[in-house]
């Protein structure tokens, strides 16, 4: 008697174990070799581009271009009111202002009653707040969301971008980009 020749397993068995061999190497390449997690921006190293905004509040000045030029470095924060993380980071801006560094704000999409009651609770650590309605100063500057925080030297030159918000942990970190930035 002939014995039929034994049948090879088909596609439909050897397809899900090569798709879950190939997911597992990918996961075990990701454990040892994780990505790089930080974002390089293609500002830094750029000078800000030009714009004067308007005040977004009764208690600060607008924000133009012209105060990044005056010697000395300093930090541009882009946040909002309806932003949870800016919350948050709010006590590090306070910190970092207590120090001396001077904070200029960039307040996105916000209202007068809105932001004035966010810097009542949170404080206001900026010497100025810019009104940018229709997010053009953020993007013109790299930002692709809030909050997000920007190191720029005496001569309007982009040297630092931390995105999200400034942590505790961050502070020193900010500290020494604005002193690099000197």
């Amino acid at each position: 008697m002939n014995d039929p020749a034994p049948k090879r397993p088909s596609l439909a068995v050897w397809l899900p174990l090569g798709l879950f061999a190939g997911f597992l190497a990918l996961v075990v390449v990701g454990l040892y070799w994780p990505a790089d997690r930080e974002v390089s921006s293609t500002f830094i190293g750029k000078p800000l581009p030009a714009f004067d905004l308007p005040p977004a509040s009764d208690e600060r000045p607008g924000l133009a271009t012209k105060v990044f030029h005056e010697g000395k470095p300093r930090l541009l924060n882009v946040f909002a009111s309806w932003c949870v993380p800016c919350a948050v980071e709010a006590p590090q801006l306070a910190a970092l202002a207590k120090q001396g560094v001077e904070i200029d704000g960039v307040a996105l999409r916000d209202r007068k009653e809105d932001l004035a009651r966010f810097l009542a609770q949170n404080g206001n650590p900026f010497t100025r707040i810019g009104k940018d309605d229709l997010s053009q100063v953020q993007i013109a500057i790299g930002s692709s969301g809030v909050p997000e925080t920007f190191v720029v030297d005496g001569k309007g030159i982009i040297r630092y971008q931390h995105i999200g918000d400034i942590r505790t942990e961050d502070v020193p970190l900010i500290l020494r980009k604005l002193a690099e930035a000197q």
